[in-house]
């Protein structure tokens, strides 16, 4: 497994792309765009669910939570049935989420990779985007990696995906 984590717009999805393209056998990408997209659309604004402020900031709820720890043991279960597995995440919790993670792997070998990006930068990318609350990026640029131990960091700021990902599958093994 390998576990990517950055703010919004930190340019994970590109590199889960491209490690695709550069890792000799198939690799599956998920990310929790798809347990967020995967809700009922009521869950997406609810302060039980997950709630996107007008600044960017975004607060999840006990809803969130228990689906969000049924589709971690479900990620979890398709790598320990043989699946090799590049999570696009965001921990929004850092250390917390982290763990929360951990605890499913456990067992695992899993490659923690952070992906920063310039906030400055990553507002850039948001805005051209167009797909995402204004203010996320910066908002989740460095509080997404608080108290997070990762194996392996990438820049995306000066750094195209191609290289990022080629720098990740090295260390894979």
């Amino acid at each position: 497994m390998i576990i990517l984590n950055g703010g919004s717009s930190s340019g994970k999805s590109g590199i889960a792309r491209c490690l695709q393209a550069v890792l000799p056998d198939p690799w599956l990408t998920i990310g929790t765009d798809t347990l967020v997209d995967a809700m009922p659309a009521a869950m997406r604004a609810s302060d039980t669910g997950i709630e996107f402020a007008a600044d960017g900031e975004v607060s999840v709820g006990p809803r969130f939570r228990e689906l969000e720890a049924a589709w971690i043991a479900g990620v979890a279960a398709m790598a320990r049935a043989g699946a090799r597995v590049i999570v696009d995440e965001v921990f929004l919790g850092g250390a917390a989420s982290q763990r929360r993670w951990r605890e499913a792997l456990r067992g695992l070998r899993v490659l923690w990779v952070g992906v920063r990006c310039a906030s400055e930068v990553a507002a850039g990318r948001e805005v051209a985007r167009g797909d995402r609350v204004t203010g996320m990026a910066a908002a989740q640029a460095e509080k997404v990696h608080v108290g997070v131990d990762y194996d392996l960091e990438v820049d995306t700021t000066h750094t195209e995906a191609l290289r990022c990902a080629r720098d990740i599958a090295a260390r894979v093994g």
